[in-house]
This record gives structure tokens, C-alpha cells and sequence, in this order.
């Protein structure tokens, strides 16, 4: 019996491969996405580890500064501590290097202590190549050591040209470091303090205990300064992956959407191939064959077509991993991973959890046609009368689905990710579409008047009011791939208007001027520049800018702390709700949503981590309250804006990394642009400076958001495919057993083209169902995916945008290919002899 059973299921393959092709295409593609996103964000994210673990060495204990740098004062405290055994200075600055062909590529800077880096961060040990004559180049002040990435961009030069800040420094090669990641350049730490003008100042100290000593005893005897931080080695490495985490997770949820539109595929598939296979099916049923056993059959061939997509799928998704990390690195769009390409690191793990969820895909979407094989009636199906009508089902569990859907989207977050509102979108998505039948006896009880006295429509629109389980099943891939390209619609087009709301607000003036060498905090304009820039003809008023990173948490990436003019109504800020007004002597402070989140800041209260971040004594002994909330898209992880001049008399900083240029009425921002650059030519500034227009900026910006999004565009084009299929295979099995039908209607004298026009018919009206639901279903998954999934995975909110336009478009597409696909799938039953179709009844 089971050799005969395998011999049905191949018999079917082989004559019709392309229907179980297109099925397992669709398995395999989803597997595929979802295997090469966590492929590619599991390599970057290792190459990143190893490169932070190798540079940092392994320590037992980091101080760092929560904002700036160390006094190297500190470190001689500490290393002369009786429990610490070994400890490290290190000073790290942000450069770029003059490659062989000529360009600037950005690089670190690190100052070492070449006597005691080894014992620590052996990674970043200077090798002389084993010459003892050169050990005296471990502390001279023009020797620099690169690692692989930074030889191979200079080539086989014996000097670099290393850029700090505006100043060029020539720099000779006297050796190599085994860091490996970004291009490094390691040389004697007081050599790298002068060059820098860092006299006095460390990036971090790594400590090395002794044996048996514990971290805390020595932390409480070292009496650490305010505003030192000390952190465990590992906690670098949490950093880098709660940066990048809820885009990795947010990314391979939306990579599912392909694998789980394609279990429908194979349930029509498969509803398809039971309808054919009704008479062999049925005299296997004589021929002593169990219901259960028809069942066992079905799922078999389901779980077949799984398991052939889901190796193809897993070949498919290592192969687009490797071409991905080769070609773009490891950035996804995301920008966490920039810079970085990382080989392939390849999970069987992972490769064997894909390749599963594509089995179970497949398993589940065959799972209703394994029902009507064994539902199937022998004897009718042998007399050519096909199944039993599907009997009405109440519709309890579907209503009780979307409840549920509804309170798992008000659950928090669980570890920082939407887990509710991930289980909430599946809760609608199922529940919707097991509440189809209720909606389409409903819709089709209002029509039903209106074509009592047209023949055609009365025929098309009966029949499927008094199926409408049948109808539902037809449309349910309709329905499951068009919400969730209206889902993933409304979500992008919210998300792309409030990001071009929050440019038109942050980016205030037409022209702006910043450093082009270094990042955060190491690079700031000179003042003697930045009070010539504003006497400028032309310019109105100079708006410095500066983001200062402050460690509040050890194991969360820095918040940001943007230092801008912050005065006239309305302010600077995308503000979110009222604010508050703050007296004196209180300072101030306006926190983004992602503070709120991460960090309990809260309207009109005191903000004490603020203080305890802050370097300058002054600074920490202010009280900073939340005056307003503010979205800011570019940080994620939090950040608080303050006024410059009242930071200025704070700290006692001016520093200033950007310029905000307003123009004087009339003025040409060419001429103003012209004006500066000779001023900064005379200043030895030319090279050090980069200028940019808001609608630059803008553009940029927009281009990278689309960028991030562009996978979601595949996703839609993939499910709205694999819906379309499935109304051609759910009408092409409806026709194949509706022959005597059509065969009757025509000895009841309708012609063939009338026949067509009752299926096309039918066509329209199950699509049209399916389309409303479909659109209407994917509005509630976009109100999760807006107001619960992006504010509890990047702590932000957004504006609900409905693109009508759009989405009218993407619906009406549907509607019109899926009624051109019911007249094509009728036309083969159509177009029989009506005498040969009914003859087994006379």
C-alpha cells in the first residue's frame, strides 16, 4: 500500500511539475530571505565582536570616562594598587588615512603603553618584525604601527599620511599590530597625546587583577572619581548587539512574510491536486484505503514540497549571505554594520531552524486539502459528483482570534523587543482570515437584491452566497498577501512623511558646515574659524552644533547630548505633547522618546543621570529637569538637547562641530559658500571642512531610508505573487469540479461566452470580497506595526499616513488580475462538449 501510495503522490509531480515547482519555489524563497538576513547580521555582528575583543584585549576591569576623556592621572593611582596586576592606558582617536590611491579613509589612532599592552590587548602589541635594532621605534614619537586593514590601504609606503583633526601628520611605518577589523594605526601613547594635543588624557585603562581578588573590593578602595565609569569587557560586545538587535529581529520577522504567504501557495497547491486526483483518491478509498490514511497522504506530499524548499531554500539563503557580505559588507541598510565585510559565518543551527519553519510552512498550508482528502465521499467522487458542501463553521474561534489580537498588542515589550505585537499581528492575520466566511455571507446578503433580475450576476453571486466557505477558502491568499503589502505600505509611507516632517524641522537652515575628518567629539572646529565664519557676508546668524556621547549605561550604546541654541517659539525640536516651563536655577533639558523608554524620563521631572555623566564639576552639580519630549529618528538609543549657551556656561566647552548657516535675505548661499572656503584656505582649513544644503541633507537622508526599506518592497511583490497563484489554482480546482455544472448550464441553453461571464463573474466578486477584507485586515496589522512594533522596537513614534491612492491601486490590480485569472481558469471547463460532461448522469 505505501509503494502504491508514493507511486499516486509521484504520478502527480511528474505530470504536473510546475504547479509543485512554483510551490516549492515559494517555500524556498522564504527560507532563503529569512536564513541569508540572520546570516549576514550573525557574521557582522561576530566580525564586530572579534574586533572589539581583539582591540580591547581582555581586561578584568574598563574605567572610562561617561563623557570625554580620563585624566592619566588616575592611572597611576590605579596601577599602583596592591590588587591590580597589570594595567593599560590606551588612548583612542578617530583619523583618516591617505590611502595609494590617493583617498581618505577613515582609521582609529591608538596610544598604547608598549610595556604592558601585551599583557592585556596583546592584539594590539607593536611588532618591530623581530630587528632588535628597531625596539626603540615601540616609543618613537613619528613610528606608527598598521594592522591589515590600514597596510593594505597604503600599500607597501614607509610613510602615511595620518590626519587629526585639521592638522596632517607624515608618519613612519615601522612595524604592524595583529588588530584585526577597520584599518588601526597603533603607536606609543604619549607620542599619539602630543600629536593629538591630548597632553595628560586616556580614552580608557584595562585592569588586570590578581588571582583571587575581587572586582568590587578594588573598585571600593580605588574611590573613583565622579563621572568614571567601570564596566566588564563583555559589556562592549552588548553594546554592539543591543545597537543593532531590533533592526536584526524587526528584518527577519519581515523575511518570514515571504515563507508564510508561501504556505499558502502550497495550499492551493495541494487543494488543486486533491481536486483532480478526486477519482483516483476515491477508488483508492474503495480499494480499502482510510480516511485517515488519505489524510497521512496529503500531508506527506506537503511535507515533501517543504522539505525540497527548504534545502533549496538553505542553498539559496548561504549563497545570497555570501554574495551580500562580499559585495555590501555586512550593512543592511540599517547602517549599524558600515565599513565592515565580514566572511561568511555559516549555522548549521540556523540553516537546520530555516529549513524546519519551511517544512512546517508547508505542512500547515497543506493541511486543509489533507482534510477534504479525507472528508472525500468514494462513491460520489467515483460518480463524478465531488465533494460534500463544506459545512458552515462557527465562527467563535475567529472572533475570540482578533480579541486576542487586540490584547496581545497592549502587552510591553519583552526584553526591548514587540514580542506581543508579533504575536498580535499573527493572531490578526489568522483570525481575519478564519472570519472570511462571516464577512462574505454578510457582503453577499446586501448584493444579493441588487442581481435578483440579471441572470448572470444572480448565478455568479448565489452560487458563492451559498458556498461562502468555498468563496473564503478561494480568496483567503487574496486576503493574506494583500494585508500584508498594505500593512508593510502604510507602515513605510507613515514612516518616510514623519522623517520628512523631522528633517523640515531639525534642519532649520539652508546651509550647513561641518568637519569632514573624525567623529563625535574628537573633532570640532577652531573658534578663530567658527567667529570668522559668522562675519561672513551674507551670513545672518552661525547656529553651533555639536553631539556629545555620554555613557549612561555600561551595557547600552552612549547616549547622545546635542548642543544647539535652543531659543524661540517654535524651538528647534520635533517636540512630541506640551511642554513645561522650568525655573531657575534648574536647567532645562529636552529628552527623545528613546529616554523615555530606556531611561524613565519623564516630563517636567528631575533628570539626575544627566548630571552623573557630565565631566565638568560645575555640570554635575546642576539640576537638569525634562522640559519637553522630541523624536529624534537618527538615535535610537537615546538623547537630550540643551541649549549651547547654557552648556557653554555650564562646562566651560564652546567646542562646536557643525554650523548651522542662516542666510541674510537676498544673499546667494553660492557666493556665501565661495566666501567661506577662501576663508578657510587662509586659515589651512580647506581640506578639514565639507558643506551641505538642507535639501542635501534631506535627500540623503530620504535615499538611505529607502535603502533600509527597499527588502520590504521584494516582500510585498513576493506575497502579492503567491496570492495571485492561489486564486488561479483555488478557481482552477473549482472549475474542475464544477464540469457537470457548466455542462448543464449549457443544455439550459447558455452559450459558452455566458458560461465565461458566470466564472469571471465569480471571479469578480470573490476577488472584490477578498480585496476589502484583504485591505481592510491589513489596516489593522499597519495600526500595530505603527503605534506598537516601531515605538517598543526604536522608541519612536510616527504619524499614521494612509496613501489612498496607493492602496486603491494595489487593490484594484488585484481585483482586475484575479478576475482575468477566474476567466482564464474557466475557459478549459467552458469550453468542453456539455453532452460528454453530463453523460455519467443519464
Amino acid at each position: 500500500m505505501r509503494r502504491l501510495l508514493a507511486t499516486v503522490s509521484w504520478q502527480e509531480f511528474r505530470h504536473h511539475p510546475w504547479r509543485s515547482a512554483t510551490a516549492v519555489l515559494a517555500v524556498a524563497l522564504g527560507v532563503a530571505l529569512a536564513l541569508a538576513v540572520q546570516l549576514i547580521n550573525a557574521s557582522a555582528l561576530a566580525e564586530f565582536r572579534d574586533a572589539v575583543s581583539a582591540v580591547n584585549g581582555q581586561p578584568d576591569i574598563e574605567l572610562r570616562a561617561r563623557q570625554g576623556l580620563l585624566d592619566d592621572a588616575l592611572f597611576e593611582r590605579v596601577a599602583a594598587h596592591p590588587g591590580v596586576a597589570a594595567a593599560s592606558p590606551v588612548l583612542e582617536l578617530p583619523a583618516s588615512l591617505a590611502t595609494a590611491r590617493g583617498e581618505r579613509l577613515p582609521a582609529r589612532l591608538i596610544g598604547v603603553d608598549a610595556l604592558s599592552v601585551g599583557r592585556v590587548a596583546p592584539a594590539l602589541m607593536p611588532l618591530t618584525g623581530g630587528d632588535d635594532g628597531r625596539r626603540l621605534d615601540l616609543f618613537a614619537p613619528d613610528a606608527v604601527f598598521l594592522n591589515a586593514s590600514a597596510r593594505q590601504a597604503v600599500g607597501a609606503a614607509a610613510t602615511v599620511g595620518l590626519r587629526l583633526g585639521a592638522a596632517e601628520h607624515p608618519l613612519r611605518v615601522a612595524g604592524q599590530v595583529n588588530a584585526p577589523g577597520a584599518p588601526v594605526l597603533v603607536m606609543d601613547i604619549a607620542a599619539a597625546q602630543a600629536l593629538a594635543g591630548r597632553i595628560g588624557a586616556l580614552s580608557r585603562i584595562d585592569l588586570r587583577l590578581a588571582p583571587g581578588t575581587p572586582a568590587e573590593r578594588v573598585l571600593d578602595e580605588l574611590q573613583l572619581p565622579p563621572g568614571t565609569l567601570a564596566q566588564r569587557p563583555e559589556q562592549a560586545g552588548e553594546r554592539i548587539s543591543n545597537l543593532s538587535r531590533a533592526y536584526r529581529v524587526n528584518l527577519t520577522v519581515l523575511a518570514l512574510v515571504a515563507l508564510f504567504t508561501g504556505a499558502f501557495l502550497v495550499f492551493s497547491v495541494l487543494s488543486l491536486s486533491v481536486a483532480r486526483r478526486q477519482g483516483p483518491l476515491a477508488l483508492l478509498g474503495v480499494l480499502g484505503l482510510s480516511a485517515r490514511e488519505r489524510l497521512r497522504l496529503v500531508l506527506a506530499e506537503s511535507a515533501l514540497l517543504g522539505l525540497l524548499g527548504g534545502a533549496i531554500g538553505v542553498a539559496l539563503g548561504s549563497a545570497v549571505a555570501a554574495l551580500a557580505l562580499r559585495q555590501l559588507g555586512g550593512d543592511l541598510g540599517g547602517g549599524y554594520f558600515t565599513g565592515v565585510s565580514p566572511a561568511l559565518r555559516w549555522s548549521p543551527w540556523a540553516a537546520l531552524l530555516y529549513g524546519a519553519l519551511g517544512v512546517a510552512a508547508a505542512v500547515a498550508g497543506g493541511w486543509w486539502p489533507a482534510r477534504a482528502a479525507q472528508t472525500l465521499a468514494p462513491a460520489q467522487a467515483l460518480k463524478g459528483l465531488g465533494t460534500d458542501a463544506p459545512t458552515a463553521r462557527r465562527h467563535t474561534l475567529a472572533l475570540g482570534l482578533l480579541l486576542l489580537a487586540g490584547l496581545a498588542a497592549l502587552a510591553p515589550p519583552v526584553a526591548g523587543l514587540p514580542l506581543g505585537a508579533y504575536v498580535s499581528v499573527g493572531l490578526l492575520l489568522i483570525g481575519g482570515i478564519a472570519a472570511l466566511p462571516l464577512g462574505v455571507s454578510a457582503l453577499l446578503d446586501r448584493l444579493a437584491p441588487h442581481t435578483a433580475r440579471h441572470l448572470l450576476p444572480l448565478l455568479a453571486v448565489e452560487r458563492a452566497r451559498r458556498l461562502r466557505e468555498t468563496a473564503a477558502v478561494a480568496t483567503s491568499g487574496v486576503v493574506a498577501s494583500l494585508a500584508l503589502s498594505v500593512a508593510l505600505t502604510v507602515m513605510v509611507a507613515s514612516f518616510r512623511d514623519s522623517v520628512t516632517h523631522w528633517l523640515d524641522t531639525v534642519l532649520p537652515a539652508p546651509l550647513y558646515l561641518r568637519g569632514s575628518v573624525g567623529a563625535g567629539d574628537a573633532l570640532h572646529l577652531p573658534p578663530a574659524f567658527v567667529d570668522a565664519v559668522s562675519a561672513v557676508p551674507g551670513v545672518a546668524r552661525a547656529d553651533p552644533l555639536r553631539a556629545l556621547p555620554l555613557q549612561f549605561d555600561p551595557a547600552r550604546p552612549p547616549v547622545t547630548l546635542v548642543v544647539r541654541p535652543l531659543r524661540g517659539d517654535p524651538l528647534p525640536l520635533p517636540l512630541v505633547g506640551q511642554t513645561v516651563a522650568v525655573a531657575a536655577p534648574d536647567v532645562p533639558v529636552y529628552a527623545s522618546e528613546a529616554m523615555a523608554d530606556l531611561y524613565g524620563a519623564r516630563l517636567g521631572q528631575p533628570l539626575p543621570a544627566l548630571a552623573q555623566a557630565l565631566a565638568a564639576p560645575e555640570a554635575r552639580r546642576a539640576r537638569y529637569v525634562v522640559a519637553g519630549v522630541w523624536r529624534d529618528y537618527a538615535r535610537q538609543h537615546g538623547s537630550l538637547a540643551i541649549d549651547a549657551d547654557t552648556f557653554a556656561r555650564l562646562s566651560g566647552e564652546r567646542l562646536v562641530s557643525d554650523l548651522a548657516l542662516h542666510l541674510a535675505p537676498g544673499a546667494d548661499p553660492r557666493a556665501v559658500r565661495e566666501a567661506i572656503d577662501a576663508l578657510a584656505r587662509r586659515q589651512g582649513l580647506q581640506d578639514t571642512i565639507e558643506f551641505a544644503s538642507a535639501e542635501q541633507i534631506r535627500a540623503a537622508s530620504l535615499r538611505i531610508f529607502d535603502r533600509s526599506f527597499a527588502v520590504t518592497v521584494w516582500l510585498q511583490a513576493v506575497a502579492i505573487g503567491i496570492g495571485l497563484f492561489g486564486v488561479a489554482a483555488s478557481f482552477s480546482a473549482q472549475v474542475l469540479v464544477r464540469r457537470k455544472e457548466f455542462g448543464l448550464l449549457a443544455h439550459l441553453g447558455l452559450t459558452r461566452r455566458q458560461i465565461l461571464g458566470v466564472v469571471a463573474a465569480e471571479g469578480l466578486a470573490w476577488t472584490a470580497l477578498g480585496a476589502l477584507a484583504g485591505t481592510a485586515l491589513g489596516l489593522l496589522v499597519s495600526l500595530v506595526l505603527v503605534h506598537v512594533v516601531n515605538p517598543q522596537s526604536f522608541h519612536w513614534t510616527m504619524d499614521l499616513v494612509l496613501p489612498w491612492a496607493r492602496l486603491g491601486a494595489l487593490a484594484l490590480a488585484v481585483v482586475l488580475a484575479g478576475t482575468f485569472t477566474a476567466w482564464l481558469a474557466g475557459r478549459a471547463a467552458a469550453s468542453r462538449d456539455a453532452v460528454q460532461a453530463v453523460r455519467q448522469d443519464w
